[in-house]
């Protein structure tokens, strides 16, 4: 029997479970979990006083039954609810940012420091709440770094302005000589109050607004975000629009493993193979803004359906067989390079048993044998009708995670054309039911750098009352600490490259 069987979850969707529960509750469940093998993957807060209720605070797991969201009301007076990093460490810093946001605390938890206010509010303010009408005021910000001591210990602290054109986290580094003893992450630094945003926008316009969460993954944000907004009013989209947004997916993730793999060989100095993905790249974003009207798909993925069409299908797909050779040279020129090999080879290790503890997710964690991948497991229409081949290692260096970006970028490219392939006519878009009563929904892709989610709930009045997306990077960024453990200094470049995390994602 599963973790929640005996607690009766109500079935939302496809893979998608609702429970609700009180919040003493909840450590009890993250063990049970934990015992079948599944991750905590998001947690956040609500202020519900003007629902005539308290707060809340919201879990979603990942489990052999798919996504479970789970929420328990909390006081309206001091809200709080029983630590849950102690279970799952990756909940530790979204408790941090729900304290920071709504004034909820968790109880007993080993880490209290801020993490999203930089002293941009007062200490007593949370903006989340919905009786929060502060204007922002800078305080002196004090930030209690862990500091590492003993007779050769040194800091370098980087960022959080960077040389490159790169959004803004600080790193610091404690080393003796060139080799990394601790890192440690600050991020927060572009916080730009996005959940705040969304209240009382239109359906419409919130896709909008969540589509550019995370600009490099507009398509999985917008995909999840409707695909809630769609649970919640009861929508019903048309097939050949999903079958648009897969498209639009896949197209996605080879521009954006495109990309990488030629940051990958510019940080080892093979400048070559940055000139040749990124040529392929940008031939690759020509043809969408062709085919679809936007280089990155902005906007096309839209409540109850999609807002373009693909006129020419088999050119694409023709186009997809072209850009596949290229890659495979490519790549036997990746694979035979010493250079290369050498820097990418046993850097950046993490272990399989350290993925699994700490939740690593996405590709990432394909690349240290965590085998998830919402496409295959837990497939949402077009997926169930699709045969996605899932790359994984057991490796988990850099070089692990360069061999599952271009298998994936071989692998979408091949659904591309399956896809295209598969679509029948039909129509674009639906339009949604109207609301008379708050309602709720969750929206869940795999984006190509992991799972993405997304939970909104609506009022009365068909606006959005609270949403919160959620990005993989949540889960990963503290991955990337353990992983630049005992590398050299100079490493660490091509190790967060080979991670490529969202800092925009969980800043909201």
């Amino acid at each position: 029997m599963s973790a929640f069987d005996s607690l009766n979850p109500q079935a939302i969707g496809k893979h998608l479970w609702r429970l609700r529960l009180a919040a003493a509750q909840l450590p009890g469940l993250a063990e049970a979990v934990r015992e079948d093998g599944g991750q905590l993957v998001a947690l956040w807060g609500s202020d519900d006083r003007h629902l005539g209720a308290g707060y809340a605070v919201h879990v979603v797991f990942l489990a052999a039954r798919g996504l479970v969201w789970v929420s328990a009301g909390l006081a309206a007076e001091a809200p709080a609810y029983p630590d849950l990093a102690a279970v799952f460490p990756q909940a530790g810093r979204m408790q941090r940012a729900t304290w920071d946001l709504l004034g909820i605390r968790a109880e007993g938890a080993a880490d209290g420091r801020k993490w999203l206010r930089h002293g941009a509010w007062p200490a007593d303010a949370h903006p989340l709440r919905k009786d929060y009408a502060g204007e922002p005021v800078r305080e002196t910000d004090a930030y209690p770094f862990v500091r590492v001591a003993g007779d050769g210990v040194h800091e370098i602290p980087v960022g959080p302005i960077h040389a490159g054109v790169i959004e803004p986290g600080h790193f610091r580094f404690s080393i003796i000589g060139e080799r990394v003893l601790k890192l440690e992450e600050r991020l927060g630094y572009t916080h730009k109050g996005i959940e705040k945003r969304f209240e009382g926008m239109d359906p419409d316009t919130g896709a909008r607004l969540a589509g550019r969460v995370s600009g490099d993954s507009h398509v999985a944000y917008a995909w999840a975000y409707c695909m809630a907004v769609e649970a919640a009013t009861g929508a019903q989209v048309p097939e050949r629009a999903l079958w648009l947004r897969a498209l639009f997916l896949e197209i996605e993730r080879v521009a954006n493993h495109l990309g990488d793999l030629g940051y990958l060989g510019n940080d080892v100095a093979l400048s070559f193979g940055l000139n040749q993905f990124w040529r392929l790249k940008e031939e690759w974003l020509r043809l969408s803004e062709a085919l679809f009207g936007h280089r990155y798909l902005f906007d096309r993925v839209v409540p109850g359906g999609v807002a373009a069409d693909l006129v020419g299908g088999s050119a694409l797909a023709e186009y997809c067989l072209a850009v596949a050779d290229e890659v495979r040279e490519l790549k036997a020129v990746y694979d035979e390079h010493a250079g290369l090999q050498d820097r990418f080879a046993n850097t950046g290790i993490c272990a399989p048993e350290l993925a699994a503890r700490l939740g690593l997710t996405g590709l990432a964690g394909r690349a240290s044998a965590q085998a998830w991948d919402a496409r295959v497991q837990f497939p949402q229409f077009p997926y169930d009708g699709l045969e996605v081949n899932m790359a994984t290692h057991r490796r988990g260096d850099v070089l692990a995670r360069a061999e599952v970006r271009f298998a994936e970028l071989f692998e979408s490219l091949r659904l591309i054309a399956e896809i295209i392939a598969g679509m029948q006519e039909g129509a674009l878009r639906a339009d949604l039911p109207q609301v008379t009563a708050p309602c709720e929904g969750i929206g869940w892709v795999e984006g190509w750098r992991g799972e993405i989610v997304v939970a909104v709930r609506l009022g009365a009045d068909g606006r959005l009352d609270r949403v919160h997306p959620h990005d993989p990077s949540w889960r990963n960024w503290p991955l990337l600490e353990t992983s630049t453990l005992g590398n050299i200094v100079p490493d660490f470049p091509v190790i967060n490259k080979s991670f490529n995390l969202s800092y925009s994602g969980q800043d909201l």
